[in-house]
């Protein structure tokens, strides 16, 4: 019972983290193109995220949890290095104001301590080339959708009176539960799909299957995290590219709304970071490329690039390190 407390303490940490580091992304258009303020804001997509995950659905904890890993391989102490690696990088990128992915952090950090675990067999190719392809053509979608919807939206609104910001500015009230609710609805469910993984490789669970009580407890985290807000990602994320206005605010949630949502009625993790930053570069270049900090850009890429080789490194290392100082935790299938 204790084991397996821990690993619930753990991953709600992470779910909590996440909260916080990916408040930025539901609400720093909203802030900087100042159709809210801050703190109701961030209290309005506290709400939304809780709610995501009961209104759409637990596809995305499924694969999770019992797509990416063969059941029977894994024993508790790689689910343990897999989060804390996760936990670590999350708590790193943070401090340092990268908008890195804690999708690719969680499996980058699955991979690795799985692999020296049970052997990279026990990894199941299909499960993982969903997660990779959702991961990879996410920020594309966001890019490009984020360009063709700004677009249209000057076409529809050429010749308009500057009234029509304060269609922008309100329209982000409804636009940001919208993409509250899609990212409560993707990324809650990670940490339900470990939770439940960990439930069943201890036995507490005879089958996989998303528990309501785990529901709740994910749903309940990262919605605490996001009412407290990371604010050194909201300034990156909201005036590093460029100067967001509520037409920019506007294409950005709608965008990165349609994209999250989407993925996660298909059972496809994707990381909210990625999409959000894409849409905006989209929106930015869809009134002129030079309007966008490249440069700024292309450090949060880097970023991205390191996330899995990185967390992969330490997952399997604190795997290696969980096994000699508690053989008991590797024995557990």
């Amino acid at each position: 019972m204790t084991l397996i407390i821990l690993l619930i303490v753990i991953a709600l940490i992470f779910d909590f983290l996440n909260g916080v580091r990916d408040s930025s992304n539901i609400v720093a258009t909203m802030i900087s193109s100042r159709a809210l303020r801050p703190r109701l804001a961030l209290g309005m997509t506290a709400v939304a995220e809780f709610s995501g995950p009961f209104i759409f659905g637990v596809a995305v904890a499924k694969t999770i949890g019992y797509d990416i890993v063969a059941p029977g391989t894994i024993s508790l102490a790689a689910i343990l290095a897999a989060l804390l690696s996760a936990t670590l990088w999350n708590i790193l990128t943070w401090y340092l104001g990268l908008p890195s992915s804690s999708s690719h952090a969680l499996v980058g950090g699955i991979i690795g301590a799985v692999g020296v675990g049970a052997g990279l067999p026990a990894i199941q190719l299909g499960g993982l080339e969903k997660v990779l392809i959702a991961l990879f053509i996410s920020p594309i979608a966001g890019l490009v959708g984020g360009y063709v919807f700004t677009k249209l939206v000057f076409l529809l609104a050429r010749g308009a009176s500057p009234r029509i910001n304060w269609f922008f500015k309100r329209s982000q009230i409804i636009t940001g539960i919208a993409l509250a609710l899609s990212h409560g609805t993707n990324d809650a469910q990670k940490t339900m799909g470990i939770i439940a993984l960990g439930l069943v490789t201890t036995g507490y669970l005879t089958h996989f299957y998303i528990p309501a009580w785990v529901v709740a407890l994910s749903a309940g985290a990262i919605a605490l995290g996001t009412a407290l807000g990371g604010w050194r990602l909201i300034r990156t994320l909201g005036g590093k590219f460029y100067k967001i206005r509520p037409v920019h605010g506007f294409s950005t949630q709608v965008t990165s709304a349609g994209v999250i949502l989407g993925a996660s009625l298909l059972g496809g993790p994707v990381s909210t970071t990625q999409v959000v930053s894409s849409a905006i570069m989209g929106v930015g270049s869809a009134e002129r490329l030079s309007k966008v900090r490249w440069g700024v850009a292309g450090n949060i890429v880097t970023a991205w690039l390191l996330t899995i080789p990185a967390t992969a490194l330490v997952a399997a290392g604190l795997y290696w390190l969980l096994h000699h100082a508690a053989p008991a935790l590797t024995a557990l299938k």
